[in-house]
């Protein structure tokens, strides 16, 4: 037990695990298995290559410091074999391949420690004798390890240019951070002959606060406020606020703006708590500066954005269908993290469209924290927006492109991701895809209804199993959103391997079912969760309500001894309560015929449920129909002034019932809404006949 050379701390060794990356190591092992990823140590240009730098950390081990490790051009470094340079060891392959990141530090008194690393031990380097080094070198024969990375490189070149792929958890950083405050102007030291201020990263920052650092990256947000101007420069580790006064009010840097590619100089502050740089430099940069500069984010998302894997929450056949889709919504979920563009979430104002946006909502938070140093940046870089119905139409497409109009003009701020959630599978949503497309806004959709497939050319993704040509009878968006939200971020598939059990009012796939028990929900809890849900989706049913749907969805133990549960039992009692009070009402009043051999129930929705109280009419008919079905044929038919809903023991294409109606009524305005899953609108007059044709078309279907 010794203590760390750095704070003091007790330790087994010389450092403490914090202040590893404060100390730089000389490696005096003789296998690449011996070195630690995450440690900064001494090394010796040894060649160059189109791909990197091959650099010999210690006698024995050589590895590769990739270009897009570096923070300038490879062709503009003016390091020269043997020249004594400072790398990070990112990783160890399992072949023996070292790859290195690249280190700010370039100067030994520039780190607070040195140590010298051993096969099994450090040491500090007033006591070391070389005892170790001398036993290792005994061990190969001849001082050396036995490797020749000279006749390897050649077929290790692509290996060695591999990008790490982050594995779908939390957004992975390229792993070149340094901890320890840069210093300098960006000029010359005559003194010493110090070299210009060398770039720093945002992730590196939180350790600099006090000292003057230098960004490169792209500019994602300009603001102007009272006093400075705030730039939003991102880089590819993250995102950080950097302030720059004129004068009040007045606009510093105006040639600068979103998308520009810059350097910036600045000292770092905490400014309300939160990281920010005081800027007193900052230059739009050109030519091979800027290229430079862009293919290092984009190399950077590229590795962060596209999960490594597919793996299902579980195995089940509508969703495995659309396992590339899968990876692809997930892919453009990231990438909007990574390039600090807004998410807006928009869902069906129902438990499932509830229930699936919060799942992406749990997997995407965590990196927005990540990625930007303000602490309200996640209310700021994402927001669920619930939808009036399943159609994205114009009205929802204007209020979210002059929600991001009036974003960018005032604040700066890109143009968001557009996430279809239980909503906007059907040719109705196309023209509000059209409207954001106007505009450069992507737009995806993850939705489990039966699809259109002009939605295909529409949007970016389309996670619709139905086009796939799977049977979504037993599918809910939930389970296709959860499954999303897994691949966004591994580091939360725990939290959401209940929730597509939540979703389903009745028949959950076993496998669902198996998943949400393991992770301590039974039927009870998975009922009580759903149930609240669903009344809470209807108050404020065009607000998110953020926190509480987390604490009915998101608790630590499944039992009715936690605050959770009682929250979400709490809730659901009232659900029960008062949809019983409509049933009850709504049997006394329905009406049942047969036609053809089709049993028949309908109900007079606009006589006989209250418009403005809970149940809605959609969800009150789906109680109904679970509830009252009898064997064979069975339909229960909303009637209402306007609007008529079907719902079927066989599946019914609303749209072909549609047309059939107009053929009877070809003066009733007959419209479908929401594809073959639907409903049909038609003129409050043309009611009767409405209803009187939709009987017989529903007969003619069923029998």
């Amino acid at each position: 037990m010794g203590n760390c050379i750095i704070c003091g701390t007790p330790v087994d060794g010389e450092i403490c695990e914090s202040h590893e990356e404060d100390v730089v190591f000389e490696f005096r092992g003789n296998t690449p298995s011996q070195l630690t990823p995450g440690r900064y140590y001494r090394g010796t240009v040894d060649g160059y290559a189109d791909f990197g730098v091959f650099i010999d950390v210690g006698d024995h081990v050589t590895g590769l410091l990739h270009r897009s490790e570096l923070d300038q051009r490879i062709e503009s470094l003016d390091w020269e074999p043997g020249d004594d340079v400072f790398v990070q060891v990112l990783d160890v392959r399992d072949n023996g391949n070292v790859d290195l990141g690249w280190s700010i530090r370039q100067r030994e008194r520039e780190f607070r420690g040195s140590l010298i690393e051993t096969a099994d031990d450090e040491f500090r380097p007033e006591e070391f004798d070389g005892d170790e080094s001398s036993s290792d070198e005994e061990a190969t024969g001849d001082g050396s390890s036995g490797e020749s990375v000279d006749a390897d490189r050649e077929s290790t070149a692509p290996d060695a240019s591999a990008e790490t792929v982050s594995g779908g958890g939390s957004v992975a950083t390229e792993s070149a951070a340094v901890s320890t405050p840069a210093t300098g102007s960006g000029t010359t030291d005559e003194d010493d002959g110090e070299p210009a201020l060398k770039r720093t990263r945002v992730e590196a920052i939180e350790n600099q606060v006090g000292s003057v650092v230098r960004l490169e990256g792209e500019i994602t947000g300009v603001r102007q406020t009272s006093g400075p101007t705030v730039f939003e420069l991102r880089d590819e580790t993250g995102t950080v606020e950097c302030a720059a006064f004129e004068e009040a009010g007045v606009r510093a840097y105006p040639d600068v703006d979103v998308d520009d590619v810059v350097a910036l100089e600045g000292e770092v502050e905490r400014h309300n708590g939160d990281l920010q740089i005081e800027t007193e430099m900052l230059d739009v940069l050109t030519g091979d500066d800027r290229d430079t500069v862009v293919d290092r984010l984009e190399s950077a998302i590229e590795r962060e954005a596209r999960p490594s894997e597919v793996v299902t929450l579980a195995e089940f056949d509508p969703v495995t269908t659309v396992e590339d889709e899968l990876a692809d919504a997930a892919t453009a979920i990231r990438r909007a993290v990574v390039e600090a563009r807004p998410i807006v979430v928009r869902h069906a104002a129902t438990a499932d469209g509830y229930v699936a946006g919060a799942a992406i909502e749990r997997a995407v938070l965590p990196l927005v924290r990540e990625k930007h140093t303000r602490d309200d940046a996640e209310y700021h870089y994402f927001e669920r927006r619930p939808l009036d119905g399943r159609v994205y139409g114009m009205d929802a497409a204007t209020d979210d492109v002059t929600a991001m109009l009036e974003a960018r003009d005032r604040h700066g701020e890109q143009l968001p991701l557009v996430v279809l959630v239980d909503a906007g599978s059907t040719v109705e949503s196309v023209d509000g895809y059209e409207l954001l497309s106007l505009y450069g806004a992507d737009a995806l959709v993850v939705d489990d209804s039966r699809a259109d497939e002009e939605i295909v050319d529409a949007v970016a993704t389309a996670v619709a199993p139905s086009l796939a040509g799977a049977d979504v009878s037993e599918l809910t968006s939930t389970a296709l959103a959860a499954n999303v939200a897994a691949l966004v971020n591994e580091d939360v598939r725990s939290d959401l391997e209940h929730l597509p059990a939540v979703s389903y009012w009745e028949h959950a796939p076993e496998a669902y079912l198996e998943l949400a028990t393991e992770a301590g929900y039974d039927e009870t809890a998975l009922s009580e969760r759903r149930e609240a849900v669903a009344l809470e989706a209807y108050y404020q049913s065009y607000k998110d309500k953020r926190e509480l749907v987390a604490d009915l969805l998101f608790d630590d133990g499944a039992t009715d001894e936690t605050t959770d549960g009682d929250l979400a039992a709490h809730v659901s009692e009232q659900f029960r309560a008062k949809l019983e009070t409509e049933l009850d009402t709504a049997r006394e009043n329905l009406e049942t015929e047969t036609v053809d051999g089709v049993t028949v129930a309908v109900l007079d929705t606009a006589a006989f449920t209250h418009r403005y109280n809970f149940p809605t009419t959609k969800l009150l008919l789906d109680e109904l129909h679970r509830r009252d079905r009898d064997e064979g044929p069975f339909v229960t038919l909303g009637v209402g002034d306007d609007e008529l809903h079907v719902r079927a023991t066989e599946p019914v294409n609303v749209r072909e019932l549609g047309r059939a109606i107009a053929d009877v009524v070809p003066d009733g305005g007959i419209r479908v809404v929401g594809g073959e899953d639907g409903h049909v609108e038609y003129l409050p007059g043309e009611r009767d006949a409405v209803r009187e044709a939709a009987l017989e078309a529903l007969g003619e279907t069923l029998a």
